[in-house]
């Protein structure tokens, strides 16, 4: 990863200028509509206080980067398998339980990093106090739960139970850490697939194996969720040391100041070796995080991250074009460079 030429992956924003421009959020609206009203009735709960928690985040704000994902692969594996431009009912199921599932994983989150803000307002923990919140958390996942067993395809909720596991290991990599310095790295991409990307990989997936039966498209529908999700997560990290708070919606340096050692840092690492001991003791002792922080911005970690999620964006094109071509195909390969050119 860390020692490849860097210029051929700077070509990112020139890989659509010769296609039809395809804007993903336009061309998934129809299939998100009432997107977030749809998760409130699979929310229905007659105790007051806990359906005021369940709705908090789903208030029709977010972007739905997921849900969009979702019903644009099954789209273009639906067009590829048999020129249906439709979305089925179950398909656009998977959409809902993916928001819903990751909507669960961000509340626990947020108990787990005593976090305060999240989307640019207070977290459940802060209103309403940690068990609570946990408790919510819960009750988003069981209600995802009842959705997926409601598809009744054993194949898919095997699926996307996996997505359930893949958090909570991914959770725990996350409070641990490595003393050698290589496998740090690996154990950063594992946990960043487990906690971002399986979602994604394996929603694309269960939508690939709603749509069509060749189990070749449903690897090309992983591997683009997976290479996507991966490139999300670093970018994400990249933000963390790149952007303001208020762009982002949460503080920056927030990973550090959790004790967390993401790419830029491991990467800066490299240049500034004085870093292992901060990364061994979590960035704990006091000055951590505001030497940590300085080492990150002198070092080239910032570039490098950005670097590999390129490449894990050009990865996903690649499989994503083995599909036959179609609007929602062209979208997605557009989504890559959205999701490098985010900026929160």
């Amino acid at each position: 990863f860390h020692h490849t030429s860097t210029s051929h992956w700077c070509s990112c924003s020139k890989t659509i200028s010769d296609e039809k421009y395809q804007d993903p959020f336009q061309l998934g609206r129809k299939d998100l509509k009432n997107l977030y009203e749809d998760i409130k009735k699979e929310l229905l709960v007659s105790a007051a206080e806990l359906k005021e928690m369940c709705d908090y985040y789903f208030d029709g704000k977010g972007k739905a980067f997921r849900p969009m994902i979702v019903v644009l692969m099954a789209r273009a594996c639906n067009i590829h398998h048999n020129n249906s431009k439709e979305v089925q009912a179950s398909q656009r199921s998977v959409a809902i339980i993916a928001e819903m599932i990751h909507t669960a994983s961000l509340v626990h989150d947020d108990v787990i990093d005593d976090a305060n803000s999240r989307r640019g307002k207070r977290t459940l923990n802060q209103i309403w106090g940690e068990r609570k919140a946990v408790l919510a958390g819960d009750f988003i996942l069981s209600a995802a739960s009842v959705a997926l067993a409601r598809i009744g395809n054993t194949t898919i909720i095997s699926v996307l139970t996996q997505v359930i596991e893949d958090l909570v290991r991914g959770e725990f990599l996350q409070l641990g850490s490595k003393e050698n310095e290589n496998e740090r790295f690996a154990h950063y991409l594992e946990k960043t697939f487990k906690k971002t990307a399986s979602l994604i990989a394996n929603s694309c997936k269960a939508v690939s194996i709603l749509g069509c039966p060749d189990p070749k498209v449903h690897e090309i529908a992983y591997q683009y969720g997976k290479n996507v999700g991966i490139a999300f997560q670093l970018i994400d990290d990249v933000l963390d040391f790149t952007s303001c708070a208020d762009h982002l919606g949460k503080p920056t340096a927030a990973d550090l100041k959790l004790g967390l050692a993401t790419g830029p840092v491991l990467f800066a690492c490299r240049q500034f070796p004085e870093m292992n001991a901060m990364i061994m003791r979590r960035f704990s002792k006091p000055g951590d995080v505001e030497r940590a922080w300085k080492y990150v911005l002198q070092s080239d970690g910032v570039q490098q991250t950005t670097y590999l999620a390129q490449r894990y964006c050009h990865a996903a094109t690649r499989e994503i074009r083995k599909l036959r071509p179609s609007p929602e195909r062209e979208a997605l390969v557009h989504l890559t460079e959205m999701v490098l050119m985010r900026d929160k």
